[in-house]
Parts: structure tokens; C-alpha cells; sequence
């Protein structure tokens, strides 16, 4: 596994960042914050993927009073993600929040971040420094003339500059491009200029599949370099797919445990099951098992669409599913056990492979 660079280390309650912590996984909600009912229902299915951090907006105070009851019951950490209004930042400290999400060039004059900072300090409440390629100031564009990789970092340690004025330097700091190379540089150049720990990310990254090729691209170069503390994957897609591609981007890394190991063919006119359905679910379930029994032994599960790769695959797993017409024959170490009708397999075959893993 590649070496990590070393940073600073914050808590965002419970959750170590930086200093050597594992990488963490955050996401953001979709739905208003003031629609409690709805954001808790998104922090626990966060929760049940394997998310480790939950952000919130809070354009006005509507939204910064629900954080009081929000944060008596979520089950992860929450940072409130707040621009414009100073006020807003020192109501959801006082309602409990975790962490903050702040552009200090955007929340008022210096007295007004003085008094932001004053309101975090009891606490150590980290403040994220977020500098976006399309919330850089204007004497930096026309300093730089575009959105550079050297004007984000010189706007994050700017902005990184005045807090420490005030003798706060619990800070984690992203600087984001909506493209490749210039998330590449940024991070690279901020990481040579400061020990803060990091926040990957690829701003306004794309819909389901240009966001997720792009974001792996991305940051698993700077993961392998050793950069990144905690990272967001940002897509226009449910937060359920930010959180899965995240993960797998982290496990691809070798900086999280590896999680149901399964392989399944792509499908082809052959086939007679369905075997998206039938893999989905496998994985489904066996991601919720792990994450439930962590010491449990990795079962390797194939689920294949026909007699073509289905026995083969069969050999090299330690149980599998093969397709038939209708039906799915069952394998354990290569040898058939059973046959079943479709609908009874995949339950079936969960029950062996969690009896197996914890036996």
C-alpha cells in the first residue's frame, strides 16, 4: 500500500482525519435540511452503506435550527456547508454540528470569520476551507487569468492564512476543478505548500457514469501518490451511488477492507435468468453482511449467466450461481449441489455463504 503523507490530524466527532487515519467517505444531502425526517432518512441509509460523514446545506436559519434536532440523532458526524452569512455558521455550532464547510473570502469581513472561528474554538470544530473553480475571487482570475491550479491553492492558503491569524488551525482544505488535470495539480502543489489534511474531491464531476470514470481517475492518482484524508465523490446521482463509488474507489487503493467478492458475467443473448438481478441482489447483501460481521471470512460467489463460463467460473469460486433456463444450479468448490428455480436461488445461496463465512 502506498505510503500516506503524513498531515495534521482533526476529529469530525468521532472520525479521525488525517495524521495516518484511514481515508473517510462523506456525502452530502439531497433534500432540504430542514426536512428532518427526510435528511435522517438519508444519513441512515448512508450509514448502512459505510459512510462515514454526512454534510448538510444551510442557506438560512430555518435550516440551521433543524440541526439541533438532526445532530441529537444522526448516526454520523454532520458538517453544515454554509455560505454568505456568518450567522448561520455560529447557529449550527451552537445546535451541535460537527464541522463546518466555509469559504471565509464569502462569509463577511474579518471580524465576522473572527467571530466564526471564536464560536468553533471550545469545540475544536474543524472548518473546511472548499475553494471551487467557480467560487474563486475575481483579483485571483484576473491575477492568473482562468481557474489555475495555482490560483485555488492561492486562494485555500489565503483563506487558510486568516484563520490561523486567529490562532485556529483545526482545517482540512479542498481545492476543486471540474476536470482532471487541474484537480491533479492543485492538490499536488497544496500538498507541497501544507501539512492540513486534505479533502478530495472532483467538483460538479458529471452524471452517474462520466462522474464516476471521471472521480476514479482522479482520485485514485492522488490516493496512490498518498494524498487524501477524507474524499466526496460528486455526482448527479443518488447519494446511494456517491457512497458505492467511493468505496470501491478506496478498495481499488487498498485503503479500505475489501467487501463482498463477487464475480458475474456481463450477459449475452444465452442467458435464460436474470443475471443483473440475481448479482445485484448477491452483492447487496453480502456488502450489508460484511459491514454487519467484519471478521467474517471473504467467500468468493460467482454468478454466471450460462453453461459457456458458468462450470468454469464455478471451479475458481467457493460457491456460485450458473443459469439455465429458468433455473439456477448451485456450486459449491465446483461441485453441483442443488438446482433451483430462480426465484429460490439467490436466497439460498446467501444462506450458504453466511454460514460459511462465520463458521
Amino acid at each position: 500500500m502506498t505510503l500516506r503523507n503524513q498531515t495534521r490530524q482533526i476529529h469530525i466527532g468521532p472520525v479521525a482525519v488525517g495524521g495516518g487515519a484511514p481515508v473517510s467517505v462523506q456525502t452530502m444531502a439531497d433534500v432540504p435540511t430542514w426536512d428532518v425526517k427526510a435528511v435522517r432518512h438519508e444519513i441512515d441509509r448512508a450509514a448502512d452503506l459505510g459512510c462515514d460523514l454526512f454534510r448538510v446545506a444551510v442557506p438560512d436559519m430555518r435550516a440551521a435550527d433543524a440541526l439541533k434536532e438532526l445532530c441529537a440523532v444522526s448516526r454520523l458526524p454532520l458538517i453544515a456547508d454554509i455560505h454568505f452569512d456568518s450567522r448561520l455558521a455560529i447557529a449550527a455550532i451552537e445546535n451541535g454540528i460537527s464541522a463546518l464547510r466555509i469559504n471565509p473570502g464569502n462569509i463577511g469581513n474579518r471580524e465576522k470569520v473572527r467571530s466564526v472561528v471564536e464560536a468553533a474554538r471550545p469545540r475544536r470544530i474543524p472548518i473546511r476551507i472548499g475553494v471551487n473553480g467557480g467560487s474563486l475571487e475575481k483579483p485571483l482570475l484576473e491575477k492568473y487569468g482562468s481557474v489555475t491550479a495555482e490560483a485555488l491553492v492561492e486562494s485555500a492558503l489565503g483563506h487558510v492564512r486568516l484563520l490561523e491569524e486567529f490562532d485556529y488551525r483545526e482545517i482540512k482544505i479542498s481545492v476543486k476543478a471540474s476536470d482532471i488535470p487541474r484537480t491533479l495539480a492543485a492538490y499536488r502543489l497544496l500538498a507541497e505548500k501544507t501539512d492540513y489534511p486534505l479533502h478530495l474531491g472532483l467538483t460538479e464531476a458529471g452524471t452517474l457514469r462520466r462522474g464516476t470514470v471521471t472521480s476514479a481517475i482522479a482520485l485514485s492518482a492522488l490516493l496512490n501518490e498518498g494524498l487524501g484524508d477524507t474524499m466526496r465523490v460528486s455526482l448527479t446521482a443518488p447519494i446511494d451511488e456517491e457512497i458505492r463509488v467511493g468505496i470501491e474507489i478506496l478498495r481499488a487503493c487498498g485503503l479500505r477492507a475489501p467487501g463482498a467478492w463477487v464475480t458475474s458475467c456481463p450477459t449475452c443473448g444465452r442467458t435464460q435468468v436474470n443475471v443483473r438481478e440475481a448479482a445485484e441482489a448477491v452483492s447487496d447483501a453480502l456488502e450489508s453482511f460484511y459491514r454487519d460481521h467484519p471478521e467474517a471470512r471473504r467467500i468468493h460467489v460467482a454468478v454466471m449467466g450460462c453453461v459457456v463460463n458458468g462450470p468454469g467460473e464455478a471451479r475458481g469460486a467457493d460457491i456460485a450461481l450458473c443459469g439455465g433456463k429458468g433455473v439456477f444450479a448451485i456450486y459449491r468448490k465446483g461441485e453441483h449441489l442443488k438446482t433451483l428455480p430462480e426465484a429460490e436461488a439467490v436466497a439460498t445461496l446467501l444462506d450458504m455463504v453466511e454460514r460459511e463465512a462465520l463458521a
